[in-house]
């Protein structure tokens, strides 16, 4: 019977370039720059990577459809490198693909990558037709990320009679509380505080969605080598950061197919939450997890999250959100880096990133925002819109506890 794979696989080092306007790189630095740190990190030789995978969204701009590229530019030894897509998701996708090809036993050590070079393209994350492979509604000048989670907004005050000044104010805290943190990240694309009066008297972009409320887009790589706790062990590493659980749940269509689901929350989500908290024995997530980073293209994803996530109860994330549950400062922190809020949204480097401020906190190298002795970090990665979407939840921790 499968069990998951927690405790089989462990990583071995991390690297994250700094994400913003890197009008100075592309695609191909950027990965070098991801690269290289994550192999100081892990203390190791490019030729003892076995195999690798990249994580990158938009097939027409950047790298193509081929994994050749990153191979050429990282100068792997001729290995199996798999280029994989799954939306907003792709990072996590290449994290998954490298962790289980370890946990099988098929390889002794792993590379995954994520990238997206995106800022001189003129992309700014509203739809460009062909940019990206998937069904019309990704891609149609009529159809825009905003307004799609607008109504999630919209539904979700609908559904438990939430005053939308309320939680217009709830969905401010989120972002206001993701800028805090982001100014104590030299990585981070944006750094300023704002405060929660600009946050609200900001100009709308989609009812009730004001311009702090919305993610940017951003250029970054993020890279991880991951390995067996016995290899690792045999390395010297004494202090080791495990992969709990790593699931992912894709869409079946069953959001538009009836009239079942209203709207208010990620059906996706929901489930693989639950299928992650049961592969790492997490029994309490809101008692047992330390910190959190989740998928905030927009702070209203972030809120109906929490309760997708089973800390906050159903209707009552926004009150959790506005007593400050999850400031940095709050029994659960999320978006300890900034979020792809203020971090940035390099969209196939961004689950990787949010396991790399997981990776840090869990060694204590976070420097100013550091939390005290954290012992389950939390992952989040959203791909899609509200009506379909791939949502991917991973849990890391030190391994054996």
């Amino acid at each position: 019977m499968a069990t998951g794979i927690r405790d089989k696989v462990v990583i071995l080092g991390m690297g994250c370039t700094k994400f913003g306007e890197r009008w100075e790189a592309g695609a191909e630095e950027l990965m070098v720059e991801a690269f290289e740190e994550a192999m100081a990190d892990a203390g190791i030789e490019r030729n003892q990577i076995e195999a690798a995978w990249l994580g990158s969204a938009f097939v027409n701009y950047n790298l193509g459809r081929s994994a050749v590229p990153m191979s050429v530019s990282l100068r792997l030894p001729e290995i199996p490198v798999t280029r994989v897509e799954n939306y907003c998701a792709s990072g996590t996708e290449s994290f998954r693909g490298a962790c289980y090809a370890v946990a099988s036993g098929a390889y002794d050590i792993a590379l995954a990558m994520g990238v997206e070079k995106l800022k001189d393209t003129g992309y700014g994350g509203l739809p460009a037709l062909g940019s990206m492979d998937g069904p019309k509604w990704m891609t149609a000048s009529a159809s825009t990320a905003p307004g799609g989670f607008a109504q999630l907004a919209s539904a979700y005050a609908a559904k438990f009679g939430v005053p939308m000044e309320d939680l217009k104010r709830a969905i401010a805290h989120v972002s206001w509380k993701s800028h805090q943190n982001g100014t104590l990240n030299p990585k981070a694309h944006l750094r300023n505080a704002v405060s929660m009066e600009q946050i609200l008297a900001a100009p709308i972009v989609a009812y009730p969605l004001g311009l702090f409320d919305c993610c940017g887009v951003s250029d970054g790589a993020a890279c991880a080598v991951v390995t067996t706790p016995e290899i690792a062990r045999s390395m010297g590493k004494q202090d080791l950061v495990a992969v709990k659980a790593l699931q992912i749940a894709v869409t079946s269509g069953s959001e538009v197919g009836h009239n079942s689901w209203d709207g208010h929350h990620f059906v996706t989500a929901a489930s693989c939450s639950k299928k992650a908290y049961k592969e790492a024995g997490i029994t309490n997530p809101r008692e047992e997890l330390s910190m959190m980073e989740v998928h905030d293209c927009f702070s209203i994803t972030e809120l109906v999250t929490m309760e997708d996530l089973y800390i906050s109860e159903r209707g009552e994330a926004w009150k959790d959100a506005l007593e400050g549950f999850y400031d940095r400062d709050g029994k659960v922190p999320c978006q300890i880096d900034g979020g792809l809020k203020c971090f940035g949204h390099p969209i196939g480097a961004s689950g990787l990133r949010m396991m790399y401020e997981m990776y840090n906190q869990l060694l204590g190298r976070a420097g100013q925002r550091q939390l005290a002795n954290p012992r389950f970090g939390l992952t989040h990665n959203l791909g899609g819109r509200p009506t379909e979407n791939v949502c991917s939840v991973g849990i890391v921790g030190r391994y054996g506890e």
